[in-house]
């Protein structure tokens, strides 16, 4: 039985043989919210860094930049991202070398999909722990700091996402003015210097993420489902 929460996974294939690419694809890639595919480790980076995704299916061996060593540019991105290796090498340097990167599985080809699809349903769990929904259709990513849109990465400055992590730590309830000033500038405020930095972080998000609670202060809205 799959997990309820494998629909909301994106997935990243790095994968430079397009017949195990139309494999996985075919097999398990309907599972999830998105399968997103890159032909080698650069185009990997790029697409990890635009879409977000929760776990990185990629080869070992690839033109341009190998799995390894986009592994490596990957674990400084997010050092808690899933990333699952797929290789025809059975040496123990490579295997090792996995190991030594941080990569959460490993799977020797010939391998069958059904495996990598019982793995993930398996770790979902410390996958789903790192989501969470907020309104709006909005997710935000603990581990990387990330917010996103559906498949859309909304690029955030340091401020927002200090200013949003307030906000996720008080979820339900309402944090005022004075609490806002002390944490985003630790210093003296005005008002409008707030009213103003909201009002931009809406309109780089949505209106309807953060309330404003006239004379108290503003609220997250969270998603309960």
């Amino acid at each position: 039985m799959k997990h309820r929460a494998i629909k909301d996974l994106k997935v990243l294939l790095v994968e430079d043989e397009e017949n195990i690419t139309r494999l996985l694809k075919d097999a398990i890639g309907e599972n999830f919210h998105s399968f997103i595919i890159a032909k080698d480790g650069l185009e990997g980076i790029a697409l990890f860094k635009k879409r977000r995704p929760d776990i990185v299916i990629t080869d070992i061996e690839m033109p341009n930049l190998s799995g390894l060593e986009m592994a490596r540019e990957l674990k400084q991105i997010d050092p808690n991202i899933v990333i699952i290796m797929l290789s025809a090498f059975s040496e123990k340097e490579k295997f090792l070398s996995a190991i030594d990167v941080g990569v959460s599985k490993y799977f020797m080809k010939p391998f069958e999909p059904d495996d990598i699809l019982e793995y993930i349903e398996q770790i979902i769990p410390k996958i789903s722990n790192k989501l969470i929904g907020l309104g709006d259709e909005f997710t935000f990513n603990k581990s990387s700091n990330s917010l996103y849109k559906n498949d859309k990465f909304i690029a955030l400055s340091k401020k927002e996402i200090l200013f949003l992590s307030l906000m996720l730590r008080q979820k339900c309830e309402v944090i005022d003015v004075i609490t806002i000033k002390k944490t985003l500038w630790n210093e003296e405020a005005s008002d409008e210097r707030v009213r103003t930095f909201i009002r931009r972080f809406r309109e780089k998000t949505s209106k309807d993420l953060v309330l404003n609670i006239t004379g108290v202060g503003y609220k997250l809205t969270i998603n309960e489902n």
